[in-house]
């Protein structure tokens, strides 16, 4: 497989995403999407190392070089999973595999388990479901997140001198990365200004969630998976230690393994990325 991806634009019916293409065209189909504030880059290392494969590695609404969401609009997780189906409809693919990490993961869950005759196999890295919040804290959360849109707008992006600059800021944020890993973000995750440089993305994500799910809620989803799913959970990631895990998956078609690394691990090295790859190459391939 190619190292250098096509890049390529996804004209929805609301929205224009940017993806990057690997694989053979006429290879398994794939859509892969990425963690919240990251973008296809993320990718990188591991598509190449999942050969036979046709990956769209999407830049998800707000991220990368992807579109915008309009004014009065956000990006709330079905969001997500309604152009996702739309890209799949572009793509002129009915049934297909989903590759996610972190947030990514989530919305694929949420893709799978709503829409089981789409997906054929479900391959996640360190993400299941979203934080929950119960009923009781419903009032709170939506008052914390209103609270921040009204502020939004006195709230002016980072700016950085430089690239590296920038890459050094993103090793040290949510979900620790290696330098390496945080230069392949900034590079397609930056822009140019007058004052040097600041993130494409949309100042609207870093916003707090309006309304959450439930536990109930998020079990609901993980039961009604189906299709052949692989967790891969990493030993210094965020789903390492969460308190019933393992309750969650009992008796659901989600097997998971646990490989050495942070939340990052099919970016932050080759190595990681080549545990990765030889954990999901046999189950992506399989009939």
């Amino acid at each position: 497989m190619s190292l250098v991806p096509d890049e390529i634009r996804l004209r929805l019916p609301h929205i224009e995403l940017a993806a990057q293409a690997y694989g053979p065209p006429d290879g398994r189909p794939v859509i892969a999407l990425h963690g919240w504030l990251d973008n296809a880059a993320t990718f990188a290392r591991l598509a190449p190392k999942l050969p036979g494969l046709r990956i769209i590695a999407v830049d998800l609404a707000g991220h990368g070089h992807s579109e915008h969401r309009p004014p009065g609009a956000g990006y709330a997780l079905w969001d997500y999973v309604h152009d996702v189906l739309l890209v799949a409809e572009q793509l002129d693919w009915p049934r297909f595999s989903l590759l996610g990490h972190s947030m990514g993961a989530i919305v694929s869950v949420l893709l799978a388990a709503t829409f089981p005759e789409k997906v054929q196999r479900l391959a996640l890295v360190d993400g299941l479901i979203p934080p929950t919040t119960e009923a009781d804290g419903a009032v709170a959360t939506l008052a914390q997140a209103l609270q921040g849109r009204l502020a939004l707008s006195a709230k002016r992006k980072p700016l950085y001198p430089s690239v590296e600059r920038a890459a050094q800021v993103r090793q040290r944020g949510v979900g620790h990365v290696s330098f390496e890993a945080a230069q392949l973000l900034a590079h397609r995750g930056l822009m140019p200004v007058e004052e040097g440089f600041t993130w494409r993305t949309d100042s609207r994500l870093t916003l707090a969630t309006p309304l959450r799910f439930t536990q109930a809620h998020v079990n609901a989803f993980v039961r009604a998976l189906s299709c052949p799913a692989k967790l891969v959970v990493a030993e210094q990631g965020l789903l390492a230690h969460r308190d019933g895990l393992e309750q969650l998956l009992a008796n659901t078609s989600v097997s998971v393994e646990r490989l050495p690394g942070g939340h990052h691990l099919h970016l932050d090295d080759e190595q990681g990325a080549q545990l990765v790859a030889d954990c999901f190459n046999p189950f992506l391939s399989a009939p």
